[in-house]
């Protein structure tokens, strides 16, 4: 009954998630032809500065069908996209204070039980987004004669879910606190507005931070798996659950 709760409040937001989603790779997948035939009219656009660069390197990554799927699917729509989906199914309080407290409250179970179930339920639909629409990428890839490693969509959703769960679980630790889903949300989308607006800065000079693993850019460039970032992003994931948990059990309601 506790799953069935959970998902009961999450479904919407899991739905449309799924949805938009799976729909954004495919048109990703099958815009393809669209854009090697406008790569022979790169070298009328671009410019100098900071967006002149970016626009240059966009060019040189699609020259190659890996290239464009990393560039415009994984370090681009899923991330944006998929960040916003895992605070929306983190936010909203495991305990709300509406008239179904007092019954959930009066349930046989600890609140620690009910706080991991929510979590829980919450992360498998992150897991469900990232890999469904991940793997419409080399379903989809013949559709317009390329090919595309199974084995590196699954790489780039493990380090896009990895990564994305800090953000659903920062939300989760949010919403421990506030009874809304509102203050949650967007509290936690600003710090993923700042942490990104940091790395565009110092981009320049590293290549490290939250984004940079979410979007699989080692295992990209290097072919080597970012094991260290993934190990430490679990962790402070786990720590906020863990914190959140806490918050509950001692929250007088």
């Amino acid at each position: 009954m506790l799953w069935y709760k959970a998902w009961l409040e999450t479904r919407w937001r899991f739905v449309i998630g799924f949805v938009l989603l799976v729909c954004s790779a495919m048109f990703v997948v099958m815009a393809y032809p669209r854009v090697v035939g406008l790569i022979p009219l790169a070298p009328k656009t671009g410019g100098g500065g900071e967006i002149g660069r970016r626009i240059r390197e966009a060019v040189e990554l699609s020259r190659t069908y890996r290239g464009y799927v990393w560039s415009q699917w994984f370090n681009q729509n899923l991330i944006q996209t998929g960040t916003v989906f895992a605070i929306l199914l983190g936010s909203g309080a495991p305990l709300a204070a509406d008239r179904s407290i007092l019954f959930t409250l009066s349930l046989p179970v600890s609140r620690g039980r009910l706080a991991s179930v929510r979590a829980a339920t919450g992360l498998a639909e992150l897991f469900a987004i990232v890999f469904a629409s991940s793997l419409v990428v080399p379903l989809m890839s013949p559709a317009v004669g390329e090919r595309y490693s199974l084995a590196s969509a699954l790489v780039h959703g493990t380090c896009m879910f990895v990564a994305s769960g800090l953000f659903f679980s920062l939300a989760f630790l949010i919403s421990s606190i506030f009874n809304d889903i509102w203050r949650p949300l967007g509290i936690a989308v600003a710090v993923a507005v700042a942490l990104n607006l940091v790395e565009q800065i110092l981009r320049t000079q590293t290549r490290i931070g939250i984004f940079h693993l979410m979007s699989g850019e080692t295992y990209f460039r290097s072919g080597a798996l970012p094991w260290l970032g993934l190990a430490s992003a679990a962790l402070a994931s786990a720590a906020m659950l863990f914190g959140a948990a806490a918050i509950l059990a001692r929250r007088d309601y």
